[in-house]
């Protein structure tokens, strides 16, 4: 077997593992998997999980990692179309919930980050996305662009960002709840005019 393949042999191992664990943190949760069953799952033995996972831990930051949404949206971000800020933030809106829409369990996922390992694994997760979001502020902090230039770019990302995950999180907590008309057919475009906009009238 060439390296080329034995690469591509372990890649697909490799998939197949998150894969399995990804199932199983979702059904059951985190401490109730076990790596015998992630080993099961992925159709290999016990032993082949740790010749690329040394923990199950290890297994839940990939996871983590691999399958934060902002690793698929922020790259098609920098393509969405707009002139100007407000147009810009329609279209990313839009993208971003038909993203968001292709993975559904990435929620639940970051529910068991913040319960069982009290975000432990999420500064590794913001290493990697920061540096991606920078060029896309940067699109519209010149001056004129109508974004206050006395905010400072990672305070912009933030709450750019923070807005986004904002909006999943409560929708997953309203899920079929019984709550006032409205709350549940609110979209990520409604939510992120208000981001623009905020929520005090203009004063002379």
């Amino acid at each position: 077997m060439t390296p080329e393949e034995l690469a591509s042999k372990g890649e697909r191992t490799r998939a197949a593992i998150l894969d399995a664990a990804y199932e199983l943190f979702l059904r059951q949760g985190y401490s109730a998997t076990s790596m015998r069953q992630i080993a099961e799952g992925a159709g290999i033995a016990l032993g082949g999980i740790y010749n690329h996972f040394a923990s199950k831990d290890e297994i839940f930051q990939a996871l983590i990692i691999d399958k934060h949404p902002y690793m698929q949206i922020l790259p098609v971000l920098q393509d969405a179309p707009g002139e100007t800020i407000e147009e810009f933030i329609r279209n990313a809106s839009r993208l971003v919930q038909a993203e968001m829409g292709r993975q559904p369990g990435f929620i639940k996922l970051m529910f068991i980050e913040i319960v069982e390992f009290n975000g432990r694994h999420f500064p590794k997760v913001l290493e990697i996305v920061f540096p991606l979001a920078y060029p896309l502020i940067q699109r519209f902090i010149s001056p004129g662009s109508g974004v206050r230039q006395d905010i400072p770019t990672p305070y912009l990302i933030r709450a750019f960002m923070g807005s986004i995950m904002a909006f999943y999180l409560t929708d997953f907590l309203v899920g079929e709840a019984s709550v006032p008309p409205g709350i549940g057919n609110m979209k990520l475009e409604d939510f992120m005019e208000i981001f623009m906009r905020g929520i005090l009238e203009a004063r002379d």
